[in-house]
């Protein structure tokens, strides 16, 4: 039996690829989806993969027609293929309750957060100076292999201190790319250690949020406070 050609869509990606080598495939900015089956609806109930995590992974790895490792990707590249996957899947129309009320979001309202692609390097990073010390600092926008390696990395340091906190000096080690123009990763790893001022430090982090592409999922209440809207296994099926 010839396998049966299932209608697809192209999502266009927040970071319209640019922040990606040249060389991947999600440089072109652009990915092809194919319609939800009663296969993939099995892959949302599936047990194991819901206890490990990565039952969304699956079902994206399921969907996409074009071949790559989706730990390749940053977070709100991800997200737009996940929104995009419920309205092929379940439509466009999705109902969740806040606050001990009900809200109807038409999905297909949501627009990617504006991305100045101006600022991005021929590298695919960004540049900021650190307001207090005017430090020039370089950085990359984490992939979801890099967010596998920072929490591997901060479990490690607790089993040695269990005490420690060291989650925004890790993930500032592997998002600086350079520090005053040097690449060197000791260079990189002392500055954030030693020399980042917390004023510093908290300015960067909030240029980095500013500046990553992302689906814009924030959601007005009726009382007039905004919230996002909630991605878990009940956006793709609330009977779950």
């Amino acid at each position: 039996m010839n396998e049966t050609k299932f209608p697809t869509e192209i999502v266009e990606l927040p970071s319209q690829g640019l922040i990606y080598p040249a060389d991947h495939l999600l440089h072109s900015g652009k990915i092809e989806m194919k319609y939800m089956t009663a296969k993939e609806e099995d892959i949302l109930t599936n047990q194991n993969y819901i206890q490990k995590g990565i039952v969304l992974d699956k079902l994206l790895e399921a969907l996409i027609m074009n071949k790559f490792s989706l730990k390749d990707m940053i977070t709100g590249d991800k997200n737009a293929l996940i929104v995009a996957s419920r309205i092929l899947g379940y439509g466009k129309d999705y109902t969740f309750t806040y606050g001990g009320k009900e809200y109807t979001v038409d999905l297909t309202t949501l627009d990617n957060k504006l991305f100045d692609t101006s600022l991005i390097t021929s590298r695919g990073t960004f540049k900021f100076t650190l307001p207090v010390s005017k430090t020039e600092v370089e950085f990359k926008l984490l992939t979801a292999k890099d967010e596998e390696l920072i929490d591997q990395e901060i479990q490690g340091l607790k089993k040695l201190n269990k005490e420690l906190s060291s989650e925004i000096t890790t993930r500032l080690k592997y998002q600086l790319t350079t520090v005053d123009g040097s690449q060197d990763k000791n260079v990189i790893k002392e500055f954030v250690e030693f020399n980042l001022l917390a004023a510093d430090s908290r300015a960067l982090r909030l240029y980095i949020k500013e500046v990553a592409p992302d689906v814009n999922l924030s959601f007005t209440t009726e009382g007039g406070e905004e919230v996002a809207i909630p991605i878990n296994l009940t956006f793709f099926w609330p009977d779950l």
